[in-house]
């Protein structure tokens, strides 16, 4: 016999003679120390090594065993569970699309999304090596070459005959068509370095801005389903209500304006931290980065800062680069702050949807503005240092550092009250000293028998306004009947901020809606609705003067040693913001056509109305337009109205509503 390490070995006595037998194994045994415990395969004692279990041990097996079992079988339990999900959702999907599917659009849609998100790598993977292998023949230089040179004569001869046709019904498109030019021009004529502007960026991000436009603002299929998304997403900021009505009463949410607007900036801010800590955003962002990296030829860092100000704000955004902004060119950096100042972060698209503006302009501007400000910035600071950041695979963005999702949405709350508090403030603080100023100013006027002195009335914004603004917002297609008031708003704007300025839109928007005529005692009352839209693309974005310090700040206190670089940038990336914006608008102006009644008043005058409306209005007025008198004899109409038998019912119901020289 032989002891080695506790263990005895013992051999059969065929082995010890060394007569072979296969039908003998070797066996070993193993003595355990006289009160050694043992254990079983779960850790629990089996008694003191001598005997047999112990009952209260061995009543416990069956337990042990079934978990044990479960351990081992996790990931079929998990599949299981995941197939009887999916297959109850599938059931319930279909049932509710069966029974009503206009009601259950909103969750078509978001099952389409997320299949698509869901099928998207493993197309990637399937198909990825396949169309890596069919564009090899187009990497030939002089192919390439070529196909540019096509594609650009084919896009130009395309734009020509677009413009022709589509303005020959409505010239005044041409207009918006000059007025992009011009700014362009302009950007051109002040670009820091005229022989590096890379073309390439900025004709695809005007291509893109234009392609965009015309699926939201020309398709029927583009236009309805934003205007979906607008009134999804103001369906979804009522729920702020429920919040607000209970900390601050049914009373103030309904009348007070800090409680009606500011706690949507909350909720707003909850929601995209929990998206956030979701990893929604990121993914979102790095597909758009992505798609204008490939196409612009912009670096990887700032097209992920551009395109991540669709849904966060100007400060926020360079933090999803933080740890390249210290080894960025001057024209990245350029980039990063044009695109903080030529949108609005998601937290605020709430709080101007809340004031009645139109929320599917709202979205399409932010997400137009986008591959604009990259254009932009291009040219007004083309790149001529060498990028460490040129990697087509993009830059990864981390998930949130939140824990779980109750700690991402009380971070996001708190984190947007910060932002909440400063709106509030800067409304109270410029509201205030303009009313202070009015009241010192009618004070002095009215010392001198002059009526009506008010800071609108001599201020340096008004001036401005009256004899630069004013021309220029005509060059993006505005009526010159509706140029002042439009000329003040992007005024406004540009000195004050955008909640003034967007506050005052909504009130002319509103006035109009109401049916009020457009001029009383001389005084234009609203803007038309092509108006309308033109100046809320024009307002999206976060470039005004107060926006410098909030940049410089923030940008600052992530690379301090870069202070002097960004002051440099600064004021250069402030104008080329605002260019952003009013060619977004130039855009708006070219693609608006008419919808709804302003289209067809015929068939709106052919039915009853009992109050006054802006439908109301502006047919009525095309009506009276249309309208003779022949002395004694019955009116007579032109136009659309031209024999048709509603004709005279329609003219005594406008005349019941509007005063007309035809109504006497």
């Amino acid at each position: 016999m032989e002891k080695a390490s506790g263990r005895e070995s013992i051999a059969p006595s065929t082995m010890e003679t060394g007569t072979e037998n296969p039908g003998l194994e070797l066996m070993e045994t193993e003595v355990e120390p006289e009160g050694s415990k043992r254990t079983d395969a779960q850790g629990y004692s089996l008694g003191d090594g001598l005997g047999p279990p112990t009952h209260q041990r061995r009543s416990q097996w069956p337990f042990t065993k079934a978990r044990s079992f479960c351990k081992t079988h996790t990931s079929l339990f998990k599949k299981i569970l995941l197939g009887l999900l999916c297959f109850a959702y599938a059931a319930y999907f279909l049932a509710a699309c069966i029974l009503n599917f206009q009601r259950a659009l909103a969750l078509f849609v978001i099952t389409c999304l997320v299949i698509f998100a869901l099928v998207l790598p493993f197309l990637k993977n399937l198909l990825g090596k396949k169309l890596t292998r069919g564009l090899k023949p187009f990497e030939n230089s002089r192919l390439k070459l070529w196909m540019k040179w096509v594609f650009a004569g084919a896009s130009l001869v395309g734009l020509i005959l677009w413009l022709a046709l589509d303005t020959a019904q409505r010239p005044e498109q041409l207009i918006s068509f000059a007025g992009i030019c011009m700014f362009i021009l302009i950007l051109f004529a002040c670009s820091k370095h005229h022989s590096a502007v890379s073309w390439r960026a900025v004709f695809w991000g005007l291509g893109l801005q234009f392609v965009f436009g015309i699926l939201v603002i020309r398709t029927d299929l583009g236009y309805n389903a934003f205007k979906w998304l607008g009134e999804q997403v103001q369906i979804f900021l009522n729920y702020t209500v429920a919040g607000s009505s209970f900390v601050f009463g049914d009373m103030l949410v309904k009348d007070v304006f800090a409680f009606q607007a500011l706690p949507i900036i909350i909720f707003f801010g909850c929601v995209m931290s929990i998206l956030y800590y979701l990893g929604l955003v990121q993914w979102v962002v790095q597909k758009v980065a992505w798609f204008l990296q490939i196409t612009m030829g912009t670096t990887a860092t700032e097209t992920l800062a551009v395109a991540g100000n669709i849904f966060v704000g100007m400060t926020e955004a360079p933090l999803l680069i933080r740890p390249y902004l210290a080894d960025m060119t001057l024209s990245e950096i350029h980039a990063v702050m044009t695109g903080g100042f030529a949108t609005i972060s998601g937290t605020v698209l709430g709080a101007f949807i809340s004031f009645g503006v139109d929320a599917s302009s709202l979205i399409s501007a932010s997400v137009m503005a986008a591959p604009c400000a990259l254009a932009l910035s291009k040219l007004a600071y083309p790149e001529v240092e060498e990028s460490k950041f040129k990697s087509e695979e993009g830059v990864k963005l981390p998930r949130g550092k939140e824990r779980n999702v109750l700690e991402a949405a009380s971070n996001g709350a708190t984190d947007a009250i910060g932002l909440a508090a400063n709106v509030a403030a800067n409304l109270v603080a410029f509201l205030a000293v303009l009313a202070f100023i009015n009241a010192a100013l009618s004070w002095l006027g009215e010392l001198v028998d002059i009526q009506g002195l008010t800071f609108q009335a001599l201020s340096f914004t008004q001036v401005i306004c009256s004899y630069i603004l004013r021309p220029m917002v005509f060059m993006m297609g505005v009526e010159w009947t509706d140029c002042p008031m439009v000329a003040e708003l992007v005024g406004i704007k540009f000195f004050t901020n955008e909640f003034v300025a967007y506050q005052q839109l909504s009130q002319y928007k509103n006035k109009r809606l109401s049916g009020v005529e457009e001029w009383i005692e001389g005084e234009k009352q609203w803007i038309s609705v092509r108006a309308e839209i033109i100046t809320t693309f024009s307002l999206c974005g976060f470039a005004n003067l107060s926006s410098i310090g909030i940049t410089l700040g923030g940008l600052t206190s992530i690379v301090p040693h870069r202070k002097s670089d960004l002051s440099k940038v600064v004021v250069r990336a402030l104008f080329t913001g605002a260019c952003v914006s009013l060619i977004s608008a130039c855009v708006a102006g070219i693609l608006y056509v008419p919808r709804g009644a302003e289209a067809d008043c015929v068939s709106f005058l052919n039915t009853s109305f009992t109050n006054r409306t802006y439908e109301t209005y502006v047919c009525c007025r095309g009506l009276f337009q249309s309208t003779s008198l022949n002395g004694t004899n019955p009116p007579s109409f032109s136009g659309p109205w031209e024999d048709k038998e509603f004709s005279a019912m329609a003219l005594s119901n406008c005349c019941g509503f509007y005063n007309n020289t035809i109504c006497a």
